[in-house]
């Protein structure tokens, strides 16, 4: 009889007392039973659940005296400042010519993250109470009073009250008011709509929204497919909902068309501004008031703003690195602005839950503790992070045509001194300039001196820059890497905080702000379940086809990762935790991103993972400007981790239902020109140009091309793919729903179509939004339809964890 007791850590050391296997074994994992090894492995069958976090990019189009951010700019105390001492002679005209030609020369009318104005009687009596509510201080004490900025949110003109609010909360009033107005509507719908509004999180710089509902990945429901489609539809509720604000709050009337969409990369337009305007005045016009998701809203506010100078110092601290790496020779005058965009970067946050793991978490009985969590969760991680470079390009991207003027190594390697050792950062640099089109007799030239003279060499040489597959991958920060006193995945309690004070005694992170891993541990304690988030996903051309086969592959990888540990295969002493072993893996990983075609490890290393996935890789050689090195070609990387999860994974593979899956990744990983997002996502941007190479267009040409595709194409193509997905779901609901399921659904859709035909009106109003021509009142009907279909999927995932 095991005494639990003994098994608990000791709290004053934070270091597990147990093997990783020996973990397992005390939940009743144990590899020697081999009837129900797999079945009792966390994350195998029906034991996944799964949720999404979706950055979406926000735009209003219309004449700058009609929309919010060009008004706001001409009228702010910087620009009459500006002005003022422009024309005495005491700051430099260029300074003021560069802001009105951004204002005065925007020949597409398109205001990326710019906020929208309307008349507050536009809102019904219910969305007005919950904008009121939201301008509280604190939203749990109505005596709290309001905020010390809600000033910011209401304006008088010609005597009229007005609103002024980001796109991302408008989102939230849109639904309030969709809800509450056109007197009664069903109950279920009401109650439904009121569930769903704290979804739509006013965050960041960009619209943010988050699953409706914990999504069940299994077998009989399309494992992945399940979580792609609820983001599917999630992503077409907010863009019926942006369409019904246009017409009910006097928008496109008043000269303001908001569009909202999937768009991985900051707006070219944005970073333009970003760059001739102080960063204290770009926080003021693009950072989110977080008026929405949070009870005090101006602490996260604050807390937003703290990150954007962070990262923007973090910069700077940069430089020092790619010093000591011999990239620069110098750090003193190199960057002319270190004002950082990298938070208008967006992506896709894919959890993974286990409802084994929280069950045993929240029960307290099995002796499962917080420390052994997290010691697992770690070692996890450590083995995932092997696998990560499937996915970079194959399954989302964020094709990006960097010019020969933006190739210096301050500006293009990113975030990269701070997520690699010197070594690493080293050979991508010098792996990346023989890649890109920089050469001149045969020698790599990057940019030096002013921009002038980079744009003047550019011409002359005719030279080009480069192509990346995805360049948010690098632009923005996207894993800490530990120091040598404070490792960050030894599977300690703690380790997180201490490597986040080593940091900040360095001046690259700030013990305030939230750890950032590729993968991440969500722990019980924090999240109320027991999981994992991917956080490496950029763009998907379909939800369905690439986000849905991603999922599959992440549920794969990590349950093979518990078989490892169950099997006693893998510990932390095989995946050492020492910063250089942490950067040679995540090299692999960001290589990718960039496009290299090769990488090196050391020939001894201590890292037993990879140099058991090295053995099963071709094309190896031994590095002859790296003596010790071998120099690894990334395609075959990638297929020998193909080949490990057929060998390894196999019995999982077919538990969980995944053959189609592999099938599906080895077509993309032998035809990526073809099959992966890169390769369909660039096909798609170059016949917008009429062009076969991103190479052979300019930059800006590229990626403004790139901007209006996923502004335009793209933004319908995944309407229609969430329309196809929702028909669906009410035809296959209508034949299997229970007899009390369907009446209660039913008679509130009878009482919405006022006995018209479903169908029809679904393909009458689909052609209307997808020309954009929809009424209000077709809008809101189709609003309610779809907070129906959302209550159906919130019943059936509460009756598939009851049944669990």
């Amino acid at each position: 009889m095991v005494n639990k007791e003994e098994l608990l850590p000791d709290k004053a050391n934070r270091r597990c007392p147990l093997h990783p296997k020996e973990i397992l074994e005390l939940l009743g994992i144990h590899a020697r039973n081999s009837d129900r090894f797999l079945e009792s492995l966390p994350f195998s069958l029906n034991d996944i659940t799964a949720g999404s976090e979706n950055e979406l990019q926000a735009v209003v189009e219309g004449m700058n005296n009609n929309v919010d951010l060009p008004i706001t700019i001409e009228r702010s105390n910087y620009f009459s400042s500006i002005r003022k001492r422009a024309a005495s002679g005491e700051a430099p005209k260029g300074v003021i010519t560069d802001l009105e030609k951004f204002l005065n020369e925007n020949t597409e009318n398109v205001w990326e993250n710019s906020w929208v104005r309307f008349p507050r009687r536009t809102l019904c009596q219910f969305a007005n109470s919950v904008f009121t509510i939201d301008l509280r201080a604190n939203k749990n004490d109505p005596c709290a009073g309001l905020r010390t900025d809600a000033d910011q949110f209401i304006f008088y003109e010609y005597g009229e009250e007005f609103i002024r609010i980001p796109v991302s909360y408008l989102l939230k009033l849109s639904l309030a008011d969709a809800i509450g107005s056109k007197g009664a509507i069903p109950k279920l719908v009401r109650r439904t709509g009121e569930r769903v509004l704290r979804h739509f999180l006013n965050d960041n710089i960009s619209p943010e929204t988050f699953s409706l509902y914990v999504v069940p990945l299994r077998p009989d429901t399309g494992m992945g497919r399940a979580i792609a489609r609820e983001t599917s539809k999630r992503y077409l509720l907010t863009q019926l909902l942006t369409m019904y604000a246009n017409n009910k709050f006097l928008l496109q009337a008043r000269g303001q068309n908001v569009k909202i969409y999937f768009s991985a990369r900051p707006p070219i337009r944005q970073k333009r501004l970003n760059k001739i305007i102080p960063d204290s005045f770009y926080r003021e016009l693009f950072i989110n008031p977080c008026l929405s998701g949070w009870n005090v809203g101006e602490a996260k506010y604050n807390y937003m703003h703290l990150c954007h100078q962070v990262l923007s110092r973090s910069l700077r601290t940069a430089m020092g690195k790619l010093h000591k790496a011999n990239i620069i020779a110098s750090y003193t005058a190199v960057l002319s602005n270190t004002s950082n965009i990298s938070l208008a970067n967006n992506g896709t946050h894919l959890s993974l839950g286990s409802v084994r793991l929280s069950s045993y978490l929240r029960e307290d009985v099995s002796g499962f503790a917080r420390l052994y969590e997290k010691h697992l969760g770690d070692l996890v991680i450590k083995i995932v992070e092997h696998f990560l470079p499937l996915f970079v390009g194959t399954y989302s991207a964020a094709p990006y045509r960097m010019d020969f003027t933006d190739f210096r190594p301050e500006k293009a390697l990113g975030f990269l001194p701070h997520e690699l050792d010197c070594m690493h950062l080293q050979m991508i640099w010098r792996k990346w300039k023989k890649k890109a089109h920089v050469k001149f007799l045969g020698k790599p030239i990057t940019p030096f001196g002013p921009p002038w003279l980079g744009r003047t060499i550019r011409n002359i040489l005719r030279l080009k820059g480069d192509f990346v597959p995805d360049f948010r991958l690098v632009d923005y920060f996207m894993s800490l890497l530990s120091t040598d006193r404070s490792p960050v995945l030894d599977g300690t309690l703690g380790n997180d905080a201490r490597l986040k004070k080593d940091l900040a005694d360095l001046e690259i992170f700030d013990v305030r702000m939230s750890s950032y891993l590729l993968y991440r541990l969500r722990e019980f304690n924090t999240m109320g379940f027991s999981g994992f988030e991917g956080r490496y996903y950029s763009l998907f051309l379909s939800l369905e086809d690439d986000m849905g086969r991603a999922a599959d592959l992440q549920t794969l990888v990590n349950a093979l990762a518990f078989k490892y540990i169950a099997e006693g295969d893998v510990t932390h002493f095989h995946i050492p935790d020492d910063p250089t072993i942490e950067s040679e893996r995540r090299q692999i990983f960001f290589g990718a991103a960039i496009g290299i075609p090769t990488f090196y490890i050391l020939k001894n290393t201590s890292n037993l993972f990879l140099k058991k996935i090295v053995t099963q890789t071709n094309m190896i050689h031994h590095s002859r400007r790296f003596p010790g090195y071998l120099q690894i070609c990334h395609v075959e990387y990638c297929r020998a981790l193909a080949k490990i999860l057929q060998k390894d994974a196999v019995d999982l593979i077919e538990m969980l239902n995944l053959k189609e899956t592999m099938e599906d990744l080895q077509q993309r990983l032998e035809n990526p020109g073809r099959y992966s997002v890169t390769g369909k996502l660039t096909r798609e941007i170059l016949n917008e140009l009429n062009a076969h190479s991103p190479i052979d267009i300019m930059a800006n040409e590229f990626n403004l091309a790139a901007e209006r595709y996923y502004r335009d194409s793209l933004r319908k193509h995944h309407v229609a793919e969430s329309f196809r997905i929702l028909k669906e779901d009410f035809d296959k609901r209508c034949a299997t729903s229970s007899c009390d399921e369907a009446n209660d659904h039913q008679e509130a859709i009878q009482d919405i179509l006022q006995n018209r035909n479903m169908q029809k009106f679904l393909t009458a109003v689909r052609n209307d939004v997808m020309n954009e021509v929809a009424s209000e009142d077709d809008l809101r009907r189709l609003i309610h339809l779809m907070l129906i279909n959302i209550d159906y999927d919130m019943r059936q995932t509460e009756m598939v964890k009851n049944i669990s």
